[in-house]
């Protein structure tokens, strides 16, 4: 089983990336292998709207989202974390989100695990789970739960308060600890 922790803040160690990495610390108790991608300080391009990839079934833009591509496909379960920006996903978010619009068609992502995971201050956290939620049921993946944690400083997510529980660092290994259950059963219901 691997999971893949997609990090969609242009801030590195920041308080997505540590909701992200205590979900996947609970994916590797239970004996899964992860691998941790953040998209700070790498280029990104926004979808051009050319539909190339309807006919050859990959993006024709040539960036590091080929890299990206590549992990979300070879993964079991994908854990996305974003920041709430101005009420919404970072426009980093939005890109990874855009860009994967040529595996609607060719089925790459679906059955597929997903988990969000949202970091924000104050508010806007339910809307971008809601919007995330929206993202993985077009890819026909399959949702595991979901996470918003609060906090403002960097770092700060670590002692802040989860939207279902005291403890936002609680939930992320929970949701950690649901997408290997799913990505179990589905495995089981495969043989």
């Amino acid at each position: 089983m691997k999971v893949l922790g997609l990090v969609c803040s242009p801030r590195k160690g920041g308080n997505t990336e540590i909701l992200v990495r205590e979900a996947l610390g609970s994916v590797e108790s239970a004996g899964g292998e992860t691998e941790l991608i953040t998209v700070a300080g790498k280029k990104l391009s926004g979808c051009q709207g050319c539909e190339s990839c309807l006919s050859t079934g990959v993006c024709c833009i040539e960036d590091d989202m080929q890299d990206i591509h590549r992990a979300m496909i070879s993964a079991d379960g994908i854990v996305f974390g974003t920041p709430v920006y101005f009420g919404n996903v970072s426009s980093q978010a939005k890109a990874v989100i855009d860009r994967t619009y040529c595996m609607v068609f060719t089925k790459k992502l679906r059955n597929k695990v997903a988990a969000p995971i949202v970091a924000t201050h104050r508010m806007g956290g339910a809307q971008v789970l809601s919007f995330l939620d929206f993202f993985f049921t077009n890819q026909r993946m399959l949702l595991a739960g979901g996470v918003i944690g609060y906090g403002w400083a960097k770092g700060q997510v670590e002692d802040g308060p989860g939207a279902w529980g005291p403890s936002a660092v609680e939930e992320a290994r929970s949701v950690g600890r649901s997408v290997v259950r799913l990505i179990k059963r589905l495995d089981a219901g495969q043989k």
